[in-house]
């Protein structure tokens, strides 16, 4: 075939391709009519993922062609999210403490406001620590920690084996495998062959345990609601059934002058400074998050 035929028929084929910027477009007006808050961003993040481009391309070549399959496969993560499936589950990471995690529906989206816990935690660290991560999830508790600080190790425990294949996958994603060690548990309970092992003592206990009271949870956006799953989020009856279990058997792994911290709901503080007073800590005190919201009680345990 003549080359400048072939040229010509690319060029005509290119022409009938829809651009870059029109597909931005299009995926953005659709999840502003789904109702979607950050539609414009959503849009962006999820052309970029389809594309493999980054946010210059925009604005530097939103004339560029796009393929027919990339732009049938943006449309239907565009339905995706428009149908409330969160972006974090669609895209399959989420960026957390300046680290991305992979994450399912198994377990609960990083959010913004545990980087409190996180920063907190690192106030108390130091190197040859020892620290424990309850309800771990996707790890990113444990593990921002140990890629944060030096000579440290965690064990991290949770009750859904699922969600420690997602916190197994992070530690290898992050080079900290040989440094975080995860079990199958409830709460300090292991489960399976390892039952009647000892976890031992630590220096740090931390948790972001299900903390909702079960009535709310309907009450909840889609994407938490429907997607999130339940197990993580129930905090049964008044939300604080795991604070009471986690402070009361504390004195079996937490070592003298040791520190537990714990995320907690906005309006949850004063219950669970309570509930650690009463077992004897002392220096407790309440954190609030950027938003001026109660976020994370820690004491230490004399």
């Amino acid at each position: 075939m003549d080359l400048s035929l072939k040229k010509k028929m690319k060029l005509a084929l290119m022409e009938k391709m829809i651009n870059y910027l029109d597909l931005y477009k299009k995926g953005s007006e659709a999840l502003v009519g789904a109702g979607i808050a950050d539609a414009s961003l959503d849009a962006r993040l999820l052309l970029e993922y389809i594309c493999g481009t980054d946010h210059n391309t925009l604005l530097v070549h939103g004339d560029m062609p796009v393929e027919d399959d990339k732009a049938e496969r943006y449309m239907e993560l565009i339905s995706k999210r428009a149908a409330r499936e969160p972006l974090a589950y669609i895209l399959g990471e989420q960026e957390f403490m300046g680290l991305d995690f992979t994450v399912s529906e198994d377990v609960l989206i990083p959010n913004q406001d545990t980087e409190v816990l996180v920063e907190e935690a690192l106030r108390y660290v130091s190197e040859g620590m020892r620290i424990l991560d309850l309800c771990t999830g996707s790890g990113c508790i444990a593990l921002s920690i140990l890629n944060y600080s030096n000579g440290t190790t965690a064990v991290a425990t949770d009750i859904s084996e699922k969600a420690l294949e997602i916190a197994g996958k992070n530690a290898e994603r992050l080079g900290l495998q040989d440094r975080y060690t995860a079990h199958h548990a409830d709460l300090y309970e292991l489960k399976g062959a390892l039952g009647d092992a000892e976890l031992g003592k630590f220096d740090i206990i931390v948790s972001n345990p299900p903390y909702i009271p079960t009535k709310v949870i309907d009450t909840l956006e889609p994407e938490v609601r429907v997607h999130e799953p339940f197990i993580a989020l129930d905090g049964k009856e008044d939300g604080l059934f795991f604070y009471r279990k986690i402070v009361e058997n504390v004195d079996k792994y937490l070592l003298s002058n040791g520190w537990l911290l714990m995320e907690i709901g906005y309006d949850q503080g004063e219950s669970v400074k309570a509930l650690m007073e009463n077992k004897g800590f002392k220096e407790v005190e309440i954190v609030k998050d950027l938003g001026g919201n109660d976020r994370v009680v820690l004491g230490c345990y004399y």
